[in-house]
């Protein structure tokens, strides 16, 4: 049996919000399905859901998604005036660079230089 992945769904407060942050990022239309569940398929990737939950997040994602760009600083520019947040400072090393954000309910996601 081979599976494939379908789409990737984020716990939240706020799906329909999220979406909209997500959609803005990566292109595609926010589909708000119910009030407790908002997707987006952003073009040549998986589709990315948020539904509704009680609780909070309370840790470091154990999953995050890595999101290639031509400059991190735009990138990190842009996402931040849409409501994300950076994590310390751009990292470089021997293989290349990357930023860590948050999305605004504090889901970690990297900017990586392309």
């Amino acid at each position: 049996m081979r599976a494939h992945v379908q789409e990737i769904v984020f716990d939240c407060a706020d799906p329909a919000g999220l979406v909209r942050f997500w959609a803005e990022l990566l292109g595609g239309a926010p589909v708000d399905r119910s009030p407790d569940w908002s997707y987006v398929e952003p073009p040549g990737f998986v589709r990315i859901a948020f539904q509704q939950v009680p609780e909070g997040k309370a840790v470091k994602n154990r999953l995050h998604l890595d999101v290639e760009v031509a400059e991190l600083e735009a990138a990190a520019d842009e996402a931040t005036r849409l409501g994300a947040e950076r994590v310390a400072s751009i990292v470089t090393d021997d293989h290349g660079a990357f930023q860590v954000m948050r999305d605004p309910e504090g889901n970690e996601f990297c900017f990586v230089a392309g």
